[in-house]
């Protein structure tokens, strides 16, 4: 058996290689042979498609002809049927490079070696190498005839991110033909995300929150998705989305142990431009061990709350949530990390604390702020359909909230750029009435102290999470209680509060 399959691979000839000598084009690396070999033993045998079928597609052959017969003959599996010279006869009677190559006979022909069986899987795997092969031949003739060409404006560092793009998508997908994807393909996933939601609970259909309220409103964390998460300064947002990364991230570390597939979670990365990544995990840890944060920050912890610190940071040391710390980071270097991170640690979530903390790459971005946030919301949202994964941005909100009577923020509060509300798919905004009560507390002993008073402590630790834009479904507010203490966001108890007039 070894002798023969050597002898199969033996008789195919030489790969057709790339010749650097000469000044003419590149020439494709293919294989015609491997591929009459692989269609040969699939028509032969129709179960050798088994073994092929989920690396292999139309496009990864480099004659044509070849690539359609592919696709017919998956076609005729999908529908049950035999697929061999007979039955593939009626589908290509008029097609035009068939008949140069002899007709019909040609599709006999090819099943005229059985010992072409021994090497399908082989063959495959050739004529995958080589499509990608193909592709990066592409990629790097493109990148030349870019990078020489300076009739128009020079933007290496926008080249540079091109190529990297293209290149991602060679080496994730091995896609070298393009992002059409037919509507069968699309409700397939479609079909498959409503399973996920109905095996969840009928809420869950993304990456949880790990919030109850948000997850059965939002349906969860959405693959594409560009969520912005907004507040005024001291709302607590950067504490929302340690919740959500950690929760996101546990629910991954989990599942996985437990053996649970698909997940809700996923590994997730976390780029703080404001905060380091020690003090990330100071919140992580405080919110785990129920240890004052500050007190954790400036060490006045006993030594029975450190052991509990201890504890949590062992059962949290393998948890796959990959903290980048790095300030000033332009739009263009976030995404070539976030690609990185999605091959290398398989992230399904990106946290960026926050966008505004982001740079552009046009020369001109300093001097017009408003087309810098519209680049850097617009890569994002790139970022999030390219890796497939949803991307979760904080932003700031204008100081014209504080000159309003009511705090609540609105979509026009967004600083800055009208495009961070076009190009999100869900804004959020985090609002804590409590924050803007305690600023209003009158002189002890006078006549609306007591009120006041009463009033804060029904306001005590409430929150809530605004959902002001959401493509999916309706928007309306999601009530959370807000320990502060811990940096902690939670649902509140079951009867407890409902937002909105319960506030007054």
């Amino acid at each position: 058996m070894a002798e023969a399959h050597e002898a199969v691979m033996a008789s195919l000839p030489n790969l057709s290689l790339v010749d650097h000598g000469g000044p003419q084009p590149p020439q494709m690396p293919f294989n015609i042979e491997a591929e009459k070999a692989l269609l040969g033993a699939i028509l032969i045998e129709n179960r050798m498609l088994e073994e092929v079928i989920l690396q292999l597609r139309e496009e990864h052959f480099y004659e044509p002809l070849h690539g359609r017969i592919f696709a017919q003959i998956r076609r005729l599996a999908d529908l049950n049927m035999v697929a061999n010279p007979v039955t593939l006869r009626p589908l290509f009677e008029s097609d035009p490079a068939l008949a140069e190559l002899g007709g019909p006979s040609y599709l006999l022909r090819l099943t005229e070696d059985p010992a072409v069986l021994i090497a399908c899987r082989d063959c495959a795997r050739q004529i995958y190498d080589l499509a990608l092969l193909r592709a990066l031949v592409r990629v790097g003739s493109e990148l030349v005839q870019a990078a020489t060409d300076t009739s128009s404006e020079v933007a290496p560092l926008k080249q540079i991110e091109s190529a990297e793009e293209a290149l991602y998508q060679v080496a994730e997908t091995g896609d070298v033909s393009g992002a059409t994807v037919d509507f069968a393909g699309a409700a397939t996933k479609a079909v498959a995300m409503a399973a996920k939601a109905m095996k969840s609970g009928g809420h869950l259909s993304g990456l949880t929150t790990g919030l109850t309220g948000l997850n059965n409103k939002i349906g969860g964390l959405h693959n594409s998705d560009l969520l912005i998460l907004a507040g005024r300064p001291a709302m607590g947002k950067t504490a929302l989305a340690t919740n959500i990364a950690f929760a996101t991230a546990l629910r991954a570390k989990t599942d996985a142990r437990d053996g649970i597939t698909p997940s809700t979670g996923a590994p997730v990365a976390f780029f703080s431009l404001e905060m380091s990544a020690d003090q990330l995990a100071n919140r992580i840890l405080a919110e785990q061990s129920r240890i004052n944060s500050e007190n954790l920050r400036m060490g006045k912890i006993s030594q029975a709350e450190f052991n509990e610190l201890a504890r949590a940071a062992q059962d949290l040391h393998d948890l796959p949530l990959y903290i980048d710390d790095t300030p000033a980071l332009s739009i263009a270097a976030l995404r070539t990390r976030a690609r990185r991170l999605r091959r290398q640690k398989k992230i399904g979530l990106i946290v960026v604390d926050y966008l505004q903390l982001l740079q552009g790459t046009a020369r001109n971005a300093s001097e017009n702020r408003t087309a810098e946030i519209s680049e850097v919301t617009r890569g994002l949202k790139t970022l999030a359909k390219e890796l497939d994964i949803p991307v979760l941005a904080l932003s700031q909100l204008s100081r014209q909230v504080e000159n309003r009577e009511d705090k609540r923020p609105q979509l026009s509060d967004l600083r800055e750029s009208g495009t961070i509300e076009q190009d999100a798919d869900i804004v959020l905004f985090v609002f804590r009435e409590e924050y803007y009560h305690e600023g209003k507390k009158p002189e002890d002993g006078s006549e609306k102290f007591q009120a006041w008073l009463e009033k804060a402590d029904r306001l005590r630790g409430r929150a809530e999470c605004i959902v002001a834009k959401q493509r999916h479904g309706a928007t309306g507010s999601v009530p959370l209680i807000f320990q502060r203490e811990f940096t902690r966001f939670s649902d509140p108890a079951e009867g407890d509060w409902t937002g909105g007039s319960d506030w007054e």
